[in-house]
């Protein structure tokens, strides 16, 4: 009689033969374009940055675990993607201490307090940027391109300004360093539903609920060029497709991520029309990680053979 021995473990559960470090490195493969004409655009700077942020993270995971006598887990590349979002989501001209202090942060007090991968309740990277957006502001919110101090284009759209979409779209605008290209942004993607790494519905009805929100509520009436500059800038791309779809803080039922998506798509509608902050897609998607366990209890099926109680409980 053959025998079949299965490996329990936390979340994510992938229901295939890939590994976290596949998965990862196709993530890293499909965020390249847009790292490569960050890099092209912001210069050296930007570059230093990622390679700060990515080192920081993969080092302080290493140091933690070691530490903390746990096995290494380096190699499944998890922490190089989070150094990697991280640098993405920072100002080219930061200064180097903060893509450090953004990865400690990110991978220990996010990610390996609550238990290492699958544990963690947000998105590393972005709880990682919140915290320093909440602690140095001024710094988060200075964006320099040619090398002129100037506003991105979220930010002269709530003040009532045109812009190019053109370049919205191709990415030659001030921005962080990651988040200026969309059409290179939806590229990876791109590749990765192809790849069936992620899903599109937590991306497509994302931004589909921001379009229909602007166009509701933007004040320019159905105004498609400025629903189009709303959805082309800032981080709502790199969001929507890279870290509102990760395995460990996002739902895993079709009808979750449908919910899931539409909570992040009012939330950032909100707070960027309506807050006093041109972007809202880092606080949006934590806010919904945090909803995460509620869409679950509300939508994962129940097992065959449970019978739900009317309080509630369930049963055998």
């Amino acid at each position: 009689m053959n025998e079949t021995l299965y490996r329990v473990s936390a979340n994510p559960h992938v229901r295939d033969k890939s590994s976290t470090q596949s998965i990862m490195l196709d993530v890293i493969l499909a965020l390249l374009p847009a790292t490569v004409f960050g890099i092209y655009i912001f210069g050296a700077s930007a570059a230093v940055t990622i390679a700060v942020s990515i080192v920081t993270c993969v080092a302080a995971e290493y140091i933690y675990q070691k530490l903390m006598k746990q096995k290494v887990s380096v190699s499944d590349l998890s922490a190089a993607v989070t150094g990697l979002l991280l640098a993405l989501n920072l100002p080219a001209g930061v200064p180097f201490w903060m893509p450090v202090l953004g990865g400690l942060f990110a991978i220990i007090v996010v990610k390996q307090v609550f238990g290492g991968l699958g544990q963690n309740f947000m998105n590393p990277a972005l709880g990682a940027r919140c915290f320093l957006m909440i602690s140095f502001a001024a710094r988060m919110t200075t964006f320099t391109y040619d090398g002129v101090t100037t506003a991105t284009p979220l930010a002269l759209l709530k003040a009532g300004k045109s812009v190019d979409l053109g370049n919205v779209f191709t990415g030659f605008i001030p921005g962080t360093i990651g988040e200026t290209s969309a059409v290179l942004l939806l590229l990876g993607g791109a590749y990765l539903v192809l790849k069936k790494v992620i899903s599109p519905l937590i991306p497509c009805i994302y931004v589909a609920t921001v379009a229909v929100f602007v166009l509701l509520f933007g004040g320019h009436g159905f105004d498609l060029t400025y629903m189009a500059s709303e959805i082309f800038s800032g981080g709502l791309m790199l969001g929507a497709i890279f870290m509102a779809t990760d395995y460990v803080t996002s739902p895993i039922t079709s009808r979750g991520k449908i919910i899931f998506g539409v909570l992040c798509g009012l939330l950032t509608g909100i707070f960027r029309l309506f807050g006093p902050m041109a972007e809202g897609v880092s606080y949006s998607i934590i806010i919904a990680n945090l909803v995460v366990p509620l869409i679950e209890k509300i939508t994962v099926p129940t097992p065959f053979g449970i019978v739900k109680a009317k309080g509630g409980k369930d049963n055998e």
